[in-house]
């Protein structure tokens, strides 16, 4: 029986604008119901925007590791790195920057297309150095990562295909070296 798909998204949407300079944070703490809650609270009090929220358990169980992309007024950021630090369920807050840093994040992007549009569809995937994941007669999904940047310029370039929807996980880090994320 056909379906008819139903997205939320615009159908060909472009990258957000951040509203300030983005900066991004890692923060490991304990695996405790209300953590995150409470490190929200201290971002919305201080007038910050999460633009992105990655969370995941770390080596340890009893950890997770988040690395939050946020917005606003630089002058603020100390200020809530010192905040979230002092919260009971935190180990530690660090700022990352591009230097001192890898970031990355991925983003699946599923679109119709026709088989006459295919060969021009796969080489803009080759060339984000992107993997088809999901292949069909009328669709494909493209898997892409990198730095936001190229995120979005991937995004631009598929929107001249007809997007059905995209999903973008937000910015993963870690630290280089030796130092601890």
């Amino acid at each position: 029986m056909p379906y008819s798909t139903v997205t939320t998204e615009t159908p060909n949407p472009t990258p957000a604008i951040a509203s300030g300079p983005s900066n991004t944070l890692s923060i490991l703490v304990s695996n405790q119901p209300g953590v995150l809650m409470r490190i929200c609270q201290v971002f919305s009090r201080r007038g910050f925007n999460i633009d992105s929220l990655v969370v995941s358990e770390g080596r340890n169980a009893d950890f997770s590791r988040m690395t939050i992309g946020v917005s606003g007024d630089p002058s603020g950021l100390h200020q809530i790195i010192m905040q979230v630090s002092k919260l009971i369920d935190v180990i530690h807050c660090f700022e990352h920057t591009s230097a001192n840093s890898v970031t990355k994040e991925m983003v699946l992007i599923k679109i119709l297309c026709s088989p006459e549009e295919r060969s021009q569809s796969l080489q803009i995937t080759e060339h984000f150095n992107g993997k088809t994941v999901d292949l069909t007669p009328t669709s494909m999904v493209v898997m892409i990562t990198g730095d936001t940047p190229k995120i979005d310029a991937a995004v631009i370039m598929f929107s001249q295909f007809n997007i059905i929807e995209t999903v973008r996980t937000g910015q993963i880090v870690m630290a280089r070296g030796e130092r601890p994320t």
